[in-house]
């Protein structure tokens, strides 16, 4: 399914594997250097500070902060965790057989909801050894990566290449209405969702 309203998704999913929703106790199953909020983080320096639960998606929230130990001022909803640099992969499975495996391309200044680009690619993704509980019970599962590793996996599809699409670069509130060159196959569509305004699509 496309486009999940919250309610939708949230009554899709059985309660023992909402877990995987958790992004603080992902991460710590995976073995990512993390923690709540309130817990010192294990050395001075740079971590990526996200709520625990987004089912709104966007990357709401999200940001890299300089952290020295204390993280009692973060919000009780958020956590913290390691940095991961590297290639960003959105990847749809199919009863575990990736499916669709799209790059997206951000400026490294950007806000993490901002994105330039997002592209398919043919190549193919093994489905996390951690998820395989879970293929039989759900056709679709989104996994998103960096740099190889998981940090994030919902229970449907990647919304943004359903209109048969190759690439799909997203048009932001503050950006003027984009002009389209005449003679080429990109068309825009309106595809609002928090800073959002939509996509340019070929």
């Amino acid at each position: 399914m496309y486009n999940l309203t919250v309610s939708e998704e949230w009554n899709s999913i059985h309660p023992r594997d909402l877990w995987v929703y958790n992004k603080l106790q992902l991460s710590q199953t995976l073995g990512y250097t993390c923690g709540p909020a309130g817990l010192e983080v294990p050395k001075s320096g740079f971590y990526i500070v996200r709520p625990i639960m987004n089912f709104m998606g966007m990357g709401r929230y999200a940001r890299e902060e300089f952290i020295k130990r204390d993280t009692e001022y973060l919000h009780p909803g958020e956590f913290w965790c390691e940095v991961f640099d590297g290639e960003h992969l959105s990847v749809d499975y199919f009863r575990g057989e990736s499916s669709l495996v799209v790059i997206g391309k951000r400026k490294k200044d950007f806000k993490f909801y901002k994105w330039d680009s997002w592209e398919k690619t043919d190549r193919k993704v093994e489905f996390p050894e951690l998820l395989n509980p879970l293929k039989d019970r759900y056709d679709w599962i989104n996994c998103e990566f960096i740099d190889g590793k998981l940090i994030e996996v919902q229970f449907r599809r990647n919304p943004d290449f359903r209109f048969g699409n190759s690439i799909a670069i997203p048009v932001w509130k503050e950006d003027p209405e984009p002009t389209l060159p005449e003679g080429t196959s990109f068309r825009y569509i309106e595809e609002i969702d928090y800073k959002r305004k939509g996509f340019i699509i070929d």
